[in-house]
């Protein structure tokens, strides 16, 4: 009778998260928005493969692996094929994957851990009302990856815990595992981690099949796609790898991916401690932090740029709440019964409230995706560089080239011929450290806007401490070619004269006049970290 009841009662529960989740995004999470800054860059490949053009940043020019999340990219630009817009294929697949690994959570913890309805529930809840709703507001495809993840560790669980290794289940492991990595090249990392996991769990000797089959797959179908891709991109890893990976360590990245770790697995951390109380418990301990500081110290190796929201560190949100309950063990809710009515009140109550803690706790971390957000329901403001990009869209048949350190919404939603002048997209720029006047003087760009820390009101400290500086060297140098090759400063958009983005406009084309105009009288130029209208400092400069 039991054996009957118990996945009726799962289903049941499955069906209440799955609706308290999409109550969640009804109620709490903004999908007015528009996509985030770096999001965009994904979407705009997205829609060059879908339109058969290849992975390009810009039609018709050599492919760049600028989109580090490629199964996403490529998922996206199928769905695309298939009719949806670039918005629906991408905020479709997240919505997707942020329900099935909420499931994933709560069916792991109730079948794998052999854990009670309730920690299990808390669980699926904890994911539900976090941070990956928000990601998929925003665009970004962090729930496709964290899903891959998910999934990988899973099967890890079902490894760990089986005396056997059956040739279905390693395989069906090593290949969730490869998916991690075609999704997220650091998803070779997390899966090799699990991997390291399993094996210390099982000990060498009883692993070796895992190994063999998952180094098997890797080889074979890893090494077949590592090939492909070197042979189409011309060089082996993604192209910001080339930029955010300069330099050696990253302590600084490495500081804030555990901080940010913590941040989002705070609830857990007590579960960890409680398993080292013995022998038994601490060895899988010890295994189950493998994949979770392991994952959170690699990315020491690439600088902390673009990480919205701790998206980088999300994917160990799933595998932390796989990983608690069974260093807990499980708890007796039935012994509730043969309390006394007063004790078992105040029990019951206690326990409700530190669920309802934990998971304000988690909708909390919604209020924390950018520096300066304002509201928890709204991770950034209207955004001017938006307006621009739909400003410029008017111009995208006429073939116009536009160099910009801003290569997200701009460049997505004018259409036109891009200059990533920071790299991320470039693979010239990614691999010589920066561009060159000659660079420049190939694509005569129509327009160039930068983003810097200076404006007419308060110019640029030319120091040699400064010059110094990786993004100020640059804007420089583009603010210096603008100024020597017939370009005119249309508008210098910000609500602070220390914060502002610059446009220059080439006087010498057909619609040079009437973009200048359209620039330079642009009233509704929203800046991005406060959402009010922006101050055009160009009127102040000398004349």
């Amino acid at each position: 009778m039991t054996s009957k009841k118990l996945p009726l009662t799962d289903l049941l529960i499955s069906l209440i998260l799955i609706a308290s989740t999409l109550f969640y995004a009804v109620r709490y999470v903004d999908f007015t928005i528009p996509p985030f800054e770096d999001a965009a860059m994904l979407m705009r490949y997205a829609q060059h493969l879908a339109d058969g053009h290849g992975i390009v940043w810009n039609i018709g020019e050599h492919p760049v692996d600028g989109a580090t999340d490629f199964l996403f990219m490529v998922a996206s630009a199928a769905l695309i094929k298939l009719g949806l817009t670039v918005a629906q294929s991408v905020r479709g697949l997240g919505f997707a994957s942020h329900l099935f690994t909420v499931l994933i959570v709560y069916w792991t913890n109730r079948r794998i851990n052999k854990a009670n309805i309730p920690f299990s529930l808390l669980s699926g809840l904890y994911l539900a009302i976090g941070t990956g709703l928000s990601y998929v507001s925003a665009y970004f495809g962090t729930p496709f990856f964290a899903l891959a993840a998910a999934t990988t560790w899973m099967l890890g669980l079902v490894l760990i815990n089986r005396k056997d290794s059956p040739l279905g289940l390693s395989l069906a492991f090593a290949l969730s595992g490869l998916i991690t990595g075609l999704i997220r090249p650091e998803g070779v990392i997390l899966a090799s981690l699990i991997l390291l996991a399993i094996i210390y769990m099982r000990g060498y000797k009883n692993s070796i099949s895992i190994i063999a089959i998952f180094g098997a797959v890797f080889l074979s179908l890893g090494g077949a796609y590592f090939l492909w891709r070197w042979n189409y991109f011309g060089y082996p890893l993604p192209n910001p790898f080339y930029k955010k990976g300069d330099g050696g360590l990253h302590w600084d990245s490495f500081n804030n991916s555990m901080l940010n770790t913590l941040r989002l697995c705070l609830p857990m951390v007590f579960a960890f401690i409680l398993g080292f109380r013995s022998s038994e418990t601490t060895k899988r301990t010890i295994a189950y932090l493998i994949p979770i500081v392991g994952f959170a110290a690699a990315f020491i190796l690439i600088s902390d740029e673009m990480n919205f929201g701790a998206r980088f560190q999300y994917a160990l949100v799933p595998i932390a709440l796989m990983a608690w309950t069974p260093l807990v063990g499980d708890m007796n809710f039935v012994s509730l019964n043969q309390m006394r009515g007063h004790e078992r009140s105040a029990r019951i109550v206690a326990l409700v409230a530190l669920c309802g803690s934990l998971l304000f706790y988690s909708q909390y971390q919604n209020c924390f995706l950018t520096s300066y957000q304002q509201t928890c329901a709204r991770p950034y403001e209207n955004d001017g560089r938006y307006d621009m990009g739909k400003l410029l869209a008017e111009y995208r048949e006429q073939g116009y080239v536009i160099a910009t350190t801003e290569a997200g919404l701009l460049p997505y939603y004018s259409g036109w011929t891009a200059i990533d002048m920071w790299g991320l997209n470039d693979q010239f720029i990614a691999h010589n450290g920066g561009f060159t006047v000659e660079y420049l003087d190939k694509y005569k760009p129509h327009i160039i806007m930068f983003h810097d820390y200076y404006s007419p009101l308060v110019p640029p400290k030319l120091t040699e401490a400064n010059l110094a500086q990786r993004w100020f060297g640059m804007t420089i140098m583009m603010k210096d070619y603008a100024e020597t090759h017939g370009y005119i400063l249309a508008a210098v958009f910000g609500d602070s004269p220390y914060d502002a983005h610059y446009y220059y406009v080439r006087t010498d084309f057909k619609d040079s006049k009437r973009l200048f105009e359209q620039i330079s009288s642009m009233k509704k130029y929203y800046w991005p970290l406060t959402g009010k209208k922006s101050i055009n400092y160009a009127k102040y400069q000398e004349r």
